[in-house]
Formats: C-alpha cells, sequence, structure tokens
C-alpha cells in the first residue's frame, strides 16, 4: 500500500467511480464521515439500466452526511453524498453545478466514472479528489489522469482488497496514484483530512 502527502489545498470535492464491488467499499467509506465534513462527494457506479437506483436509500440510513440523487441543473452543496442517477452520465459544471448527459456510453458505461472526473477536474482542479473503487473494466483510469494533470489528488482502492481487480489494476498501469489503500484506510484518510481542515 503506497502513501504519499496529504493535499496542500482544501478539497471543495471527492469524487468516487467503481464498478463491480464498490457498493462494499462504499459501504465502509462513507458511513464513517462525519457530520460537518465540507467536501461534496459525487459517485457514479455502475448500475443496471433498466431499473431504478436503490442506492440513496441504502446509504441514507448508514450516513451522518445528506444523500441524494443528483438532478440536472443543481448546484453543488458541500458536505452532501450525490449518487449519478442509472442510465444518465453525471457531470460537474461551472458554478460549480450538476449536469446529467444521456451522451452515448463510455466504456460501455453511462454513467462513465471517466466523464466524471475529467468534468470534476476542469472545474475543481487541485481542490478535487478522485477516489478508483473495485471493478470489472478500466472506466475511470484516463479519468485519474486529468484530475492528476488539474493537480488534484488520485487515490486507487488496492487491487488485493477489490473484488473485481481489473480498475484498479487499469489505473494503476496508467497512473501513478497519490494513494492505493483498502477502503478502511480511505475512510482513514478522509477522516484525518476533515480533522485538519482540509475536506
Amino acid at each position: 500500500m503506497r502513501q504519499a502527502a496529504l493535499p496542500r489545498a482544501r478539497l471543495d470535492a471527492i469524487a468516487i467511480g467503481g464498478s463491480a464491488g464498490s457498493i462494499e467499499a462504499l459501504g465502509v467509506v462513507l458511513p464513517a464521515l462525519p457530520a460537518g465534513f465540507h467536501a461534496a462527494l459525487l459517485v457514479v457506479l455502475h448500475l443496471p439500466r433498466e431499473r431504478p437506483s436503490l442506492l440513496c436509500n441504502i446509504f441514507r440510513q448508514r450516513c451522518a452526511l445528506p444523500v441524494r440523487e443528483a438532478q440536472d441543473k443543481e448546484p453543488v452543496e458541500p458536505g452532501t453524498v450525490y449518487f449519478a442517477p442509472p442510465d444518465y452520465h453525471l457531470l460537474v459544471d461551472s458554478g460549480p453545478r450538476l449536469s446529467l448527459s444521456v451522451d452515448a456510453p463510455l466504456n460501455f458505461s453511462r454513467p462513465s466514472i471517466d466523464v466524471l472526473f475529467e468534468s470534476a477536474a476542469d472545474e475543481y482542479g487541485p481542490r478535487l479528489m478522485a477516489v478508483l473503487l473495485s471493478g470489472a473494466n478500466s472506466d475511470g483510469a484516463r479519468g485519474l489522469r486529468a484530475v492528476q494533470a488539474a493537480g488534484g489528488a488520485t487515490v486507487v482502492q488496492s487491487p488485493d482488497s477489490a473484488s473485481s481487480m481489473a480498475m484498479p489494476q487499469a489505473a494503476l498501469a496508467l497512473i501513478q496514484p497519490d494513494q492505493v489503500l483498502p477502503p478502511a484506510r480511505i475512510a482513514a484518510l478522509l477522516t484525518t483530512l476533515h480533522k485538519e481542515g482540509l475536506s
């Protein structure tokens, strides 16, 4: 497990992406975040397109932070968890505001992690952390590279802690992230950032 220095800029957003096995990882990370956590959390998971998501119902009961499904054009509020709805890309526009798109799937996925990470990198730059979790394809690797190029912090779930290793491995083949950690250590990192006044 690799660890680098904490971000120097205060984080205004944490973008999180994952696919197979990522709900279990999120179940460790999100409930650990305290009320008063500053950064907004923008979450894209690969979900079946044909039925409603139950993620908000699952996590609303377990989290100290407000949890909701992202709505098109709504302002991003600090300390709020936003889940991308099924079959829509989630982007961040200037403001910052959320935007939903029905553009073609990327990496066979809509919502796409790359789409979220790249748009969030454009808006937040060094005030962004991107976290890539367990998953079965390469979505998210290119987006992490964009976050890194914009000066943001990058975290990848350690492959040996992921039930589907392909997504973390694809990211590690493309970039050297700031942190490679299992879910419990990702949760600890975010709570440390909060205590340090960085999130």
